[in-house]
């Protein structure tokens, strides 16, 4: 899937360079993996599943830019 993405900067361009494309794409599936892994255990420790999910997306949210 993260292949398939268009990575875009902050005027809309596409990222063309191939060392940036390849970091975004180890750093997607590192997270995917670890959100997954947290997503399971939750799941497993009785959370709902849709109370987890909300969980996350307020985390991200909350995310902020370097040097914030």
């Amino acid at each position: 899937m993260s292949d398939l993405t268009v990575w875009r900067d902050g005027n809309g361009e596409s990222i063309a360079c191939v060392e940036k494309l390849r970091v975004l794409r180890e750093n997607e599936a590192e997270l995917r993996q670890a959100m997954q892994d947290a997503f399971e255990d939750a799941i497993l420790m009785g959370v709902a599943p849709d109370e987890m999910r909300a969980h996350l997306m307020e985390m991200v949210s909350k995310l902020s830019g370097p040097g914030a």
